[in-house]
């Protein structure tokens, strides 16, 4: 599938259909747990090794970009690989199908927790659901270090430093990934001249201002939770959990939509729903103001990812083959799975927090390495069920 040349397009002859993949986002977004370093894997397993529709490189660039750029990064990645054949129709309609049914779960949960005064169950779900996530996580992340980090020292070196840093830390680092390219490019492919970088470094100086002159704007309770939510899309870096410290702030502290109880249950059901980590933002929305803020949210959250995505695409496919471009976006890779496998041992310290919750984590990595057609959502079922039985007698 890929050209000879690296100014040909790749779009001709795709092997699959656009509804094909709107379909396959569509399930994957109903279905797929774990989080964004679980769902970047199921692409990758399913999109580059099982079907062979998008090439490595081109799940590399995704993966570059998505990490590059603010916003979250499952949903980045799944807009790029739409555009990857079917340009701008096919990174909307995989963005929409990707997110929508998460969406619709988060809704009908809010709305369940306004009727019936919270989610009691909700703990003991995620009791036995966050310890088989880690198991799956813990899989997704073993297949990207090998596929993607190889034997390059260098390589390396980049993802130890980062699972390093990221389990110090708990967060994810953003210009640390911007370090990592330019320094696989400086290394495998020495630029002739450099500087060209000035302008946006200048400009992204700039957003955090930018953002800040709008907070002070007073405007209405939906133009406010537009605007917070579109801050927290367009200027927070990292995956899924990263944007729980700056929604926090917004929703808890500063505007004082939810008290602390409602937020780490918004918290706890992006977790225990299947799609992107960050549509907890539809149901955090949903709280403050219904299903106009759940909508507000959810939208203004994800468009700034997804301009982010498809403006600079075009750039990544026509320059994405040169050997620099190419040493750029192997020390992003790098760096990103490094921060992918770190996660990891961050939420096993969070979720496995006894001997039932470190057996079911492991029995989930058995279970996948053993059966490797095992559908994740099987095991996520199995263990919201082992978390419910469980739950009440160890804890009560």
């Amino acid at each position: 599938m890929n050209s000879t040349s690296s100014t040909a397009p790749i779009s001709t002859h795709p092997a699959y259909t656009l509804w094909q993949l709107v379909l396959y986002f569509l399930r994957l977004g109903a279905l797929g747990f774990g989080g964004p370093v679980a769902l970047v894997g199921y692409m990758h397993r399913d999109l580059v090794e099982r079907h062979g529709w998008i090439t490595e490189s081109d799940y590399k660039e995704g993966l570059a970009l998505a990490q590059l750029a603010p916003g979250p990064m499952a949903a980045q990645t799944a807009i790029y690989l739409g555009y990857v054949h079917y340009r701008t129709l096919g990174a909307t309609l995989v963005g929409l199908a990707f997110v929508l049914p998460s969406f619709l779960m988060v809704v009908a949960l809010g709305w369940a927790y306004q009727r019936f005064g919270g989610l009691q169950w909700m703990q003991a779900v995620f009791y036995g659901v966050g310890a088989a996530v880690v198991g799956i996580i813990a899989i997704s992340a073993h297949k990207l270090t090998i596929k993607s980090v190889g034997k390059d020292k260098l390589l390396w070196a980049i993802y130890l430093t980062l699972v390093t840093v990221t389990v110090v830390t708990e967060s994810e680092i953003a210009w640390l990934f911007l370090a990592a390219g330019v320094l696989g490019w400086f290394w495998h492919a020495p630029p002739k001249w450099l500087g060209r970088g000035n302008l946006n470094a200048v400009a992204a100086a700039q957003l955090p201002t930018a953002s800040s002159l709008l907070a002070g704007l007073d405007l209405s309770l939906l133009s406010q939770i537009g605007i917070f939510f579109a801050k927290a899309g367009a200027f927070v870096f990292g995956s899924g959990l990263a944007i729980v410290p700056f929604l926090y702030g917004g929703v808890v502290t500063e505007y004082h939509w939810l008290n602390d109880k409602q937020f780490v249950d918004a918290v706890a059901v992006a977790m225990i729903t299947p799609g992107p980590v960050v549509i907890t933002v539809g149901f955090i929305g949903y709280l403050v103001a219904g299903l106009p803020g759940a909508c507000i949210a959810a939208l203004a959250t994800f468009l700034p990812c997804y301009l982010f995505t498809v403006l600079p695409a075009p750039y990544f496919k026509k320059y994405g083959k040169l050997p620099g471009v190419v040493a750029f976006v192997n020390g992003i890779t790098a760096a990103a799975v490094g921060a992918i496998t770190g996660s990891v041992i961050v939420i096993a310290k969070r979720s496995l927090i006894d001997v039932p919750t470190v057996l079911l984590a492991l029995g989930t990595i058995l279970l996948l390495w053993r059966f490797k057609k095992l559908q994740e959502p099987v095991i996520v079922v199995g263990a919201a069920a082992i978390g419910l039985l469980l739950y009440p007698l160890l804890h009560h």
